[in-house]
């Protein structure tokens, strides 16, 4: 089915549920495709005959699918739309099935603008899930124009071969030695800054919704954090009491990295305290004395949410350096890595 520019398998999606004789089902949609949702669950109803309740709390990836909470509701199988699976983020107390949305934009036009910004002749090529499928398009238009094209598995987080995410750009880094640049398909700015700031290599954006070529603003953008996450930093080097933030959410949950920080904190002479939550906001938090956190859940709360909190907020990293652990000149980008 072909909803908002994405097609969504929902047609092989409703047999398997129709076989498995599912009375209710949990669907979740990403915030792009919720005004979409009528034909989506409309479809689902007419072919299985089940009950089907649609999730509104945000969804930010397959690390954050809606499942035991739904398991009071009577709920048999959840269908989370928009994104592949997270290895080791398995096991659901309900059957959970994923739903990639692929995008039905001609990037061929795009990358043709792009493939004048590039260096060298040796291109890594990533995108975002929703490009997946286009990528030997790419890569074959790439290679027309004479250029090298290295594509590559990301860790055990990754699903595809030059895949990344918000929190985890190991199919960039695997290859950052033997490519001169890197091309990113998709749109926003986190995912090719995370590239740059993980890889140290230069990252043309090509934005198939806006037809537009980013460079110099990834650059720019990388400068505009790092001057944020030095700020900081500064201001944490003095705190005394540091609030641990642990994710409650399946795919965010380093529990083992928060109880480290908790012995490297009380190490340096400071005090911690262990704070879990399944979203965390300002207003969740401000009710504790508290004067600086510490993320060890979606490392995205650091560098996008920093201007919304009134205390500073760090990365596993960021908490090194501040207590002096690691010079800033060691900074690297914090990754849920698997």
């Amino acid at each position: 089915m072909e909803i908002s520019g994405y097609r969504i398998d929902i047609e092989s999606a409703a047999e398997a549920l129709k076989k498995q004789r599912c009375k209710t089902i949990a669907m979740q949609i990403p915030e792009g495709l919720k005004r979409s949702a009528f034909p989506l669950v409309d479809f689902l109803k007419q072919q299985t005959g089940a009950t089907v309740i649609v999730s509104a709390d945000p969804c930010f990836g397959a690390c954050d699918v809606i499942n035991y909470e739904m398991k009071h509701l009577n709920v048999d199988v959840v269908v989370h739309i928009g994104h592949t699976p997270i290895a080791g983020v398995e096991n659901f107390c309900i059957p959970t099935l994923f739903l990639n949305a692929q995008s039905t934009l001609d990037v061929t036009k795009v990358v043709e603008r792009a493939i004048h910004s590039l260096e060298g002749k040796k291109i890594g090529l990533v995108t975002t899930a929703q490009h997946l499928h286009v990528l030997d398009t790419v890569a074959a238009l790439l290679k027309k124009h004479g250029l090298d094209v290295f594509i590559t598995e990301g860790d055990e987080r990754i699903s595809a071969q030059g895949q990344i995410l918000g929190c985890n750009f190991s199919a960039g880094v695997r290859i950052a030695k033997q490519v001169d640049c890197f091309l990113f398909i998709g749109s926003g700015m986190f995912h090719p800054v995370g590239l740059l700031m993980s890889t140290q290599k230069p990252v043309i954006a090509a934005d198939p919704y806006t037809i537009a070529v980013k460079k110099q603003e990834i650059e720019e953008m990388k400068n505009k954090i790092l001057r944020q996450r030095y700020s900081a930093i500064h201001a944490s080097s003095n705190a005394r009491r540091f609030g641990i933030l642990i994710g409650i959410k399946r795919g965010q949950q380093r529990i083992q990295l928060a109880y480290e920080l908790e012995k490297m904190i009380t190490s340096a002479g400071r005090q911690s305290l262990l704070v879990a939550q399944d979203e965390f906001s300002p207003v969740s938090l401000q009710g504790f004395a508290l004067d600086c956190y510490v993320s060890t859940a979606c490392p995205r709360i650091a560098i996008d949410d920093f201007l919304q909190y009134k205390k500073p907020i760090l990365t596993p990293v960021e908490l090194e350096i501040a207590l002096g652990k690691r010079k800033w000149e060691a900074y690297v980008f914090d990754e849920i890595l698997g």
